[in-house]
């Protein structure tokens, strides 16, 4: 299984692995790998893979039977061959922003409505969550995205830890997807915003709410009985 690096430190722009297989000369596991592979709703990384120089892009990441799988746009690796990866930081980095701030929005709302989550979608541009909630009033929306840019304003830390499956099973409240259990390993990763919210997350994340700037919400949609959907996009 492939050791995952951003889950430890997601502000990792390089690192250095082995190659543990190739398959069709283009799907690459790495026996650890800082990039993050599709999956949460947060889209995968790209970058490079580097051997002796010679450059090998990295244009989708997925996980598959444990491991993250690197498929490369240029044929050549081999098992065993030594490389250097390079994250597109600044693609990680504004999908780290909408992360977090996705986070606190759904916090927000589920304050005030009780509602969860029961999807989500982030992009370079934009960032969509989609809620069980059954009375939809969009003039609160302002109201919802104005207390999001408090909590982001306050500069609050974002610490990231893990506990035992079965200890953080017993907080119902570190589960935020509607009728989604974590999958099952041994220890879950826990986002905490400092004072406001914490969830089990695998996802990346900032340091702090500082970096996330603010956020304006854009556009909310009825998609269904019970399912509401909101788009918002960072202010900065």
């Amino acid at each position: 299984m492939s050791e995952a690096l951003y889950l430890k430190d997601s502000y990792m722009r390089e690192f250095e692995a082995r190659v543990v297989s190739v398959s069709e000369d283009k799907y690459v596991v790495l026996d650890q790998t800082a990039f993050y592979p599709s999956s949460g709703g947060q889209p995968h990384d790209t970058g490079i893979l580097v051997r002796d120089g010679e450059e090998f892009p990295v244009i989708f990441v997925g996980k598959f039977s444990g491991n993250i799988s690197h498929e490369v746009g240029k044929a050549g690796l081999k098992t065993s061959d030594k490389v250097m990866g390079r994250i597109d930081w600044n693609r990680r980095y504004v999908l780290m922003r909408y992360h977090t701030a996705a986070h606190i929005l759904s916090e927000v709302i589920h304050k005030k409505t009780g509602a969860k989550v029961t999807g989500n979608q982030l992009d370079l541009d934009k960032g969509r969550i989609d809620f069980d909630l059954e009375d939809y009033n969009k003039d609160e929306l302002k109201q919802y995205e104005e207390e999001a840019n408090e909590i982001i304003a306050k500069e609050l830390p974002v610490k990231k830890y893990f506990l035992e499956r079965e200890e953080a099973l017993r907080n119902p409240e570190f589960f935020s997807l509607k009728n989604v259990l974590p999958p099952d390993v041994k220890e879950l990763r826990i986002v905490d915003v400092e004072g406001f919210d914490t969830k089990a997350c695998g996802g990346c994340h900032v340091d702090n709410t500082k970096e996330i700037g603010g956020i304006e919400i854009t556009k909310s949609d009825n998609k269904g009985r019970n399912n509401r959907r909101v788009v918002f996009v960072l202010k900065t």
